[in-house]
């Protein structure tokens, strides 16, 4: 495990990063610091990757990550750069956190904090949950303390790295992290209501929560301990601030610059990159030298498509992806509920049933749950007056499941409407994007799913594809499809771990 090595590289090095998402513009501020020379090439015009904006008629519309926790971690990038965070954006605490909505009519506020939040239960449901709530965040404290420092935060070399920190793999058992997460949440509250609200970010790492390990609950401390927050200006607000933090640090960005290929020398090194050729190698074509190269974008298609004659991990290859999502982002006329939330919860009735129909059956869900989020009730600017942003998704299986999307689209896209409209959303719409799994393939992104692989046991750690490959000295992976998963937290950490391993190979290089 190399994660405590020092960044003090032995010479800097000519780094290109292959994208200007959360990743990239992560590992650019950490090689930075190192003192290497970053250029970052990206294909849109844009900064952010997954977590873009559409600008039209008078609306700003995120269609990315919608959720952000763990601000620190943004903080640490815009450190890595020389910058202050709060010179290039600003953050805001979301309370409520969520209103979830259940199926037997009862309303749930999440609200910000451990004592607004045990009050909350108690009003909810009774005093013995709210008392269990805070051995609740105890459990996921102690759980958050033993894994970010010994198994998020570290680059991994081989599956024997686990044993290495064995006082903290020893705390892991005791802690119950190897048991299924569900019977870990239920054996704290016996409400089944408040077992859905702390247990369903197992969906972020692709699994339902009767078959997560606890440890996943990790994500859950992040979401319902340290908060939920967003940045002034929209989600997107978190990319176009870091890439001018990196700039201004004197990393360069190309946008508009599609890179077509990873060059490599006889013996499989990287040397650069090319722009704008066919995958055959165009003449005429632009190409950067590098010394080293970060890529960024999904790392399975990464390799199909940049690194031809390598073949992606097995893992990559057979691994059991997440489910997708079915995503509408619209500017819609009119104005929301007035009891509604920044982001809203609507629980369907069959929480296992739907997980089974979802993950196994590869269907849609015979009564969905669904997050509507709604950027503009906290932040004016990003609707004109009398509008709002709506942001509506629901959990689809991927490419791999049985949905035949090109046929079901219009008739699946048409329920999703009705269901936000009687749930009372305003839905006239003014602008509008829809993205289902086969958009998101088109995107770029593995079996048609932002969420790239699952974090099973087997797919997480030194289980899931590394961010190196010694087929290919000088590559690095960042990104939610590596090291150490995904969601903007874990996305923001692979960048640094990314930075650390260019370090490693300057050192080689020696």
């Amino acid at each position: 495990m190399t994660g405590r090595r020092s960044l003090r590289p032995a010479r800097p090095l000519e780094v290109v990063v292959v994208g200007a998402g959360l990743g990239g513009l992560s590992a650019a501020a950490h090689l930075s610091k190192a003192g290497h020379t970053v250029t970052i090439v990206e294909r849109e015009s844009i900064p952010g990757g997954r977590a873009g904006m559409i600008v039209e008629d008078g609306f700003r519309l995120d269609n990315g990550p919608t959720v952000l926790t763990m601000p620190n971690l943004l903080a640490d990038a815009f450190e890595a750069a020389g910058a202050d965070m709060a010179d290039f954006i600003t953050i805001d605490k979301v309370d409520p956190m969520y209103r979830a909505c259940y199926a037997d009519g009862s309303t749930l506020f999440v609200r910000h904090g451990r004592e607004a939040m045990t009050q909350e239960i108690r009003e909810f449901a009774s005093g013995k949950e709210a008392e269990a709530f805070g051995r609740f965040c105890d459990w996921l404290e102690q759980l958050y303390r033993v894994e970010m420092a010994h198994f998020i935060d570290a680059n991994f070399d081989s599956p024997l790295d686990l044993v290495k920190p064995w006082r903290a793999g020893l705390e892991l058992v005791k802690l119950g992290g190897f048991g299924k997460l569900g019977k870990k949440v239920a054996s704290f509250f016996d409400d089944e209501r408040l077992q859905r609200i702390f247990s369903f970010q197992s969906m972020y790492a692709g699994l339902a929560p009767y078959e997560a390990l606890s440890l996943y609950a990790v994500i859950t401390y992040m979401d319902s301990v340290e908060g939920v927050f967003v940045p002034r200006g929209g989600m997107h607000a978190m990319a176009t601030g870091l890439a001018a933090a990196v700039e201004k640090a004197g990393v360069t960005i190309r946008y508009d610059s599609p890179v077509t290929r990873i060059l490599r020398d006889g013996d499989g090194a990287v040397t650069g990159v090319e722009l704008g050729g066919s995958p055959g190698g165009a003449q005429g074509a632009e190409r950067i030298a590098a010394d080293a190269v970060v890529c960024n974008p999904d790392l399975p298609v990464a390799y199909r498509t940049l690194l031809g004659g390598v073949e992606a991990p097995r893992v990559a290859r057979r691994g059991k992806y997440s489910p997708s999502c079915l995503l509408w982002v619209a500017g819609v006329r009119g104005l929301p509920p007035a009891d509604a939330a920044h982001h809203n919860i609507h629980f369907g009735h069959d929480w296992d049933g739907s997980f089974k129909a979802l993950i196994h059956d590869g269907v849609r869900m015979p009564d969905p749950s669904i997050l509507v989020t709604l950027h503009s009730l906290d932040d004016a600017t990003l609707a004109p007056e009398g509008c709002s942003s709506i942001y509506v998704l629901e959990p689809t299986p991927n490419l791999d499941g049985k949905i035949d999307w090109a046929a079901e689209r219009e008739r699946i896209m048409g329920s999703l409407r009705a269901r936000v409209a009687q749930l009372g959303y305003p839905t006239d719409v003014v602008v509008e994007r829809v993205y289902d799994p086969l958009d998101w393939e088109a995107l770029g992104m593995e079996r048609g799913t932002p969420f790239a692989l699952a974090h099973t046991f087997l797919q997480t750690g030194p289980f899931r594809p590394n961010n190196v490959d010694r087929r290919v000295p000088g590559l690095v992976f960042t990104g939610s499809s590596t090291l150490p998963g995904v969601g903007v937290p874990m996305v923001l950490v692979s960048g640094k771990l990314a930075a650390q391993r260019v370090d490693e190979y300057a050192r080689e290089r020696r």
